[in-house]
C-alpha cells in the first residue's frame, strides 16, 4: 500500500492569486531544480522596468536530484529576491498536499510522504521587492519501485506482537519482511530500536527475510521499547522498496526466570531473583529414534516463553516423528500448556507421569508437570520470560527453535549485516 498524499498545503494566511503584471510559466516534469524568473513590463507605456534584476526567482527542488523523486523525501519550493505568497501542490486526483513555509517566507516544504509512481503539480506565487507577482508552475514525478516489501513485527513464535503489550525480560523482537532482503545493511539502518533506559542490543538475521533484535543482557523491569521500521522510500536492494512504515512499542514486565534441571528433575521459578516456586518434572527421556533422526532429549539451552495454549492439541508429526510410529502420537489434548520452542517443547500438565515427576525423565522432550504446577506456570508466565534447561543431553537448542538466548553475545553480533 502507498503512503497517503492528500491534505491542505497552501501557506497559512496567504492568497494564491496573481496580478495582471506577473508571469505564469510552465515547466516539464522534473525531480531536480527548476527556476522561473519573471520578465513582465512594469508600466502601460511598455517601458522596461528598471528593477528587473531584483525580480523574484522561484526554484522547485526534489531532494536527491534524481530523475524521479523519492516520495519519502521532501519537495521544496524556494524564492530568491522576494517572498512566497502561496504554494499549492496537488496529486493526480487533485487533492492538495500538506506543506509548511519558513518564517521568512523564503521556503515551502512538503510535510507528508508522497505516493510511489505519481506526478504532482505545483503552482507557486511569489512577490518581489517592488511588489511584482511571479507565478511558477512545475511538476514532480516520484519513482516507481520494481517491487515492494512490507515489514511485520513478530514474536519468536512467528505470531504478531501486540502493540502496547507487556513482555518478559528476555523478549526478542523479530522483523519479518514478506520478501527476501538483498541489502541487509540498508534494512538494519532503516529499522531502529529505542529503549528507555538505554540498552545495548544488536540485529541477527535468522534467514533472508527475518532480522531479530536481542539485548546483550536481559532487559530491566519497566524498560520501554519502541521498534520503528522506517522503510518507506528506502531501497532495500535491487530496486526492492519498503511498502510502508510500521512502529510498535512494548513495556518489560517483572523479571521472571525459570531454571529446569534434568538431573534433579526440578523446575525452579524466580521472580526478581527470588525463588517463588519449585515444581517436580519429568523431562525428555533421551536417546534417538527413527534411525537417529529424532531426539528425545529436552535440548539444553535458554528458551523463552513464546505462547500459551489451554488446551494444546499435540501431534508428533509436528517435529518429524510420524504418528504411525510406535513412538508417535496424534490428537493428544494437553491442558495448561506453555510453549517454549517453535518445534513443540512445552511445560504442560500430564497426569499420567505424576508418579515419576521429580525422579525420572520419560517424555519425548516436553516438561511434564502436575495440574497445579502447570496451571500456575501458565498463569504466571508471560511471552519473553527466559527458561533455561541444564544437565540435559542431546543437541543444543538452535536459534530457529527459539534459542536466541543460547547464542553467545560475541556470536550474536556477528549475525548482523556484513
Amino acid at each position: 500500500m502507498l503512503a497517503a498524499s492528500a491534505a491542505v498545503a497552501a501557506l497559512a494566511g496567504l492568497t494564491a492569486c496573481t496580478s495582471g503584471g506577473g508571469t505564469d510559466s510552465d515547466s516539464s516534469p522534473s525531480a531536480g531544480a527548476s527556476t522561473s524568473r519573471g520578465g513582465a513590463t512594469s508600466s502601460a507605456s511598455g517601458a522596461t522596468g528598471s528593477a528587473a534584476a531584483s525580480e523574484a526567482s522561484i526554484t522547485t527542488t526534489a531532494v536527491g536530484g534524481a530523475t524521479k523523486a523519492n516520495p519519502a523525501q521532501p519537495v521544496t519550493v524556494k524564492v530568491a529576491d522576494g517572498t512566497l505568497e502561496s504554494v499549492v501542490m496537488t496529486n493526480p486526483a487533485g487533492k492538495v498536499v500538506t506543506g509548511s513555509t519558513s518564517g521568512d517566507r523564503s521556503t515551502w516544504r512538503t510535510a507528508e510522504d508522497l505516493g510511489y509512481g505519481k506526478t504532482y503539480s505545483i503552482k507557486a506565487t511569489a512577490k518581489d521587492e517592488g511588489g511584482k507577482v511571479v507565478v511558477k508552475r512545475d511538476k514532480v514525478t516520484t519513482l516507481s519501485p520494481g517491487n515492494m516489501t512490507m515489514p511485520y513485527f513478530n514474536t519468536v513464535n512467528g505470531t504478531a506482537m501486540a502493540d502496547g503489550a507487556t513482555y518478559g525480560v528476555g523478549m526478542v523482537t523479530a522483523v519479518r519482511f514478506d520478501e527476501a532482503i538483498p541489502d541487509k545493511d540498508a534494512a538494519e539502518k532503516a529499522v531502529t530500536v529505542t529503549t528507555t533506559p538505554k540498552v545495548t542490543g544488536a540485529w541477527y538475521w535468522s534467514d533472508d527475510q527475518t532480522m531479530q533484535w536481542r539485548p546483550k543482557n536481559y532487559y530491566a523491569t519497566g524498560t520501554k521499547v519502541t521498534v520503528a521500521a522506517k522503510v518507506y522510500g528506502v531501497d532495500l536492494g535491487n530496486g526492492l522498496y519498503g511498502q510502508s512504515d510500521k512502529t510498535t512499542s512494548f513495556t518489560v514486565g517483572q523479571k521472571h526466570v525459570t531454571v529446569a534441571d534434568a538431573k534433579t528433575h526440578q523446575v525452579k521459578v524466580y521472580f526478581d531473583d527470588k525463588l517463588v516456586r519449585t515444581m517436580p518434572t519429568s523431562m525428555g527421556k533421551g536417546g534417538y529414534i527413527e534411525n537417529g533422526k529424532i531426539s528425545l532429549w529436552t535440548m539444553p539451552g535458554t528458551y523463552t516463553v513464546i505462547t500459551h495454549e489451554n488446551p494444546a492439541t499435540m501431534s508428533s508429526n509436528t517435529y518429524g516423528l510420524p504418528a504411525s510410529s510406535p513412538y508417535g502420537y496424534s490428537g493428544l489434548i494437553v491442558p495448561w500448556a506453555t510453549k517454549i520452542s517453535t518445534d513443540g517443547i512445552y511445560l504442560h500438565e500430564l497426569d499420567s507421569t505424576v508418579s515419576v515427576q521429580g525422579s525420572q525423565n520419560v517424555s519425548h522432550g516436553c516438561l511434564n508437570l502436575n495440574q497445579s504446577n502447570a496451571k500456575w506456570f501458565y498463569q504466571h508466565s508471560r511471552v519473553g520470560d527466559p527458561v533455561t534447561v541444564k544437565h540435559s543431553g542431546g543437541p543444543k537448542l538452535q536459534v530457529w527453535q527459539g534459542g536466541q538466548w543460547s547464542v553467545p553475545w560475541s556470536t550474536w553480533v556477528k549475525g548482523g549485516a556484513k
